[in-house]
């Protein structure tokens, strides 16, 4: 048995990743339930007659509170572990799905799935799993977060096919409705794998012993959260996430609405964004391990590039006889969905190691939740606006410009990190 192999905490013997296949399952429902949003939009602007910067707000509103919550999930993961939280957003996100089937007013969705099934979701994000994974996979931190992370890809992936099919089989309500059941049969079970990784262990000491420290990691010591936000490079990661979340979040959520409005059918449209988010498994997994190798900025930054090429071909698209640059929208666009997330992740285990990790990250992805909320709500008000996506697509761009710009800052001497220590 490899080191690796051993669990987090020292009452538990399931192996490492037999803690990472929870994760990736726990992950996968609550990613595919949040994403399927983007296929409720559109039910809702045909029963309720609402414009797309008002059917959005929910979706922003969703953002926000996710990125707020992640400072007390992250403290909270720090101190309960992961299985409690589990417990607690499982409960959530089922009230919330199934009360959201009897939604009949703006207000009742904002406040359902902008904040119950949002606050419900943070206790199953990768964030609860980030500090766990960290402590198992100290060599390979890049692939493990590119892992846990990948299963967001593949919720969403699954989310818009699947949900536009249950909307067209049952309805919109009764859809919600058997989110609500499938998540109550599989997220609270599952939480009992983490039984035992509750508490931290006694010794810090990794359970995977490294070749060599990652690139740009900073000698092991207890972080915590005041020391890290004197670090110019934890405002640089923050700043990171805000940007991929507004360059992403500027098109995600109108992804479907945007091929419905150039003339491509609905399934269609939801299949071919869907087969491009499926292809963000391979990329979050790809550049999470390739991070490990040639180092977390540089696989980053590839990652933007690609990301720019696909909104670029969505500028291009001009109606439905454009496939072609349907299809390389969604894969260019798709392979790159969440990818740099395992990057940011294990850079901010890399720089800032410790019993306070949870915090940290959960600090660092407010500005993911913040840029997201702006991008899924703007882009929608553009279009109210303008009658296009396209300056919201521009917009995108110049946010990944940014991004990369920031992202390569964070490659500085080490000596500017290591001033914030104590």
């Amino acid at each position: 048995m490899t080191p690796e192999t051993h669990a987090a905490s020292g009452r538990t013997a399931r192996p490492g990743w037999f803690l990472l296949a929870g994760a990736v399952l726990t992950y996968t429902f609550a990613s595919a339930v949040m994403h399927a949003y983007a296929v409720f939009l559109l039910s809702f602007l045909e029963e309720f007659g609402w414009s797309r910067a008002d059917t959005s707000i929910a979706y922003a509103v969703s953002q926000l509170v996710g990125g707020l919550s992640s400072w007390p999930v992250g403290v909270l993961v720090d101190r309960l572990g992961p299985r409690r939280l589990l417990i607690a957003g499982g409960l959530l996100m089922a009230a919330g799905l199934a009360l959201n089937a009897y939604a009949d007013a703006l207000w009742h969705v904002v406040l359902l799935y902008g904040v119950v099934m949002t606050l419900g979701n943070a206790c199953m994000g990768s964030l609860v799993f980030a500090p766990l994974m960290a402590r198992q996979f100290t060599r390979r931190r890049g692939m493990a977060m590119a892992v846990v992370q990948s299963a967001g890809g593949f919720g969403r992936a699954i989310a818009a096919p699947l949900a536009q099919l249950g909307i067209s089989a049952f309805g919109w309500r009764t859809a919600y409705l058997v989110q609500a059941v499938l998540i109550a049969i599989v997220i609270l079970p599952t939480a009992t794998l983490f039984r035992g990784a509750d508490t931290r262990p006694a010794s810090r000491a990794p359970r995977e012993a490294p070749k060599s420290p990652p690139p740009g990691a900073a000698p092991v010591t207890d972080w915590t959260l005041r020391a890290a936000m004197r670090t110019p490079h934890f405002w640089l990661l923050s700043f990171v996430y805000l940007c991929t979340s507004l360059g992403s979040f500027l098109v995600s959520l109108h992804q479907i609405a945007f091929a419905v409005d150039a003339g491509f059918e609905r399934l269609y449209a939801a299949k071919v964004i869907g087969f491009g988010a499926l292809m963000s498994v391979i990329g979050i997994l790809s550049t999470g391990t390739l991070s490990d190798h040639i180092g977390r900025e540089l696989s980053g930054i590839l990652a933007y590039a690609v990301s720019i090429m696909g909104v670029a071909c969505a500028l291009f698209i001009a109606g439905p006889d454009d496939h072609l640059l349907l299809w390389a929208h969604s894969c260019l666009f798709g392979i790159t969905w969440g990818s740099r997330g395992p990057t940011i992740t294990a850079k901010t285990a890399d720089l800032f190691p410790g019993p306070n990790l949870g915090a940290v990250l959960g600090v660092i992805t407010i500005g993911s939740g913040t840029g997201a909320a702006i991008g899924s709500w703007g882009a929608g008000w553009i279009y109210d606006v303008s009658g296009s996506y396209r300056l919201a697509f521009l917009l995108s761009i110049a946010s990944y410009l940014g991004g990369s710009i920031a992202y390569w800052a964070v490659r500085r001497p080490q000596r500017a990190v290591h001033q914030g220590r104590r």
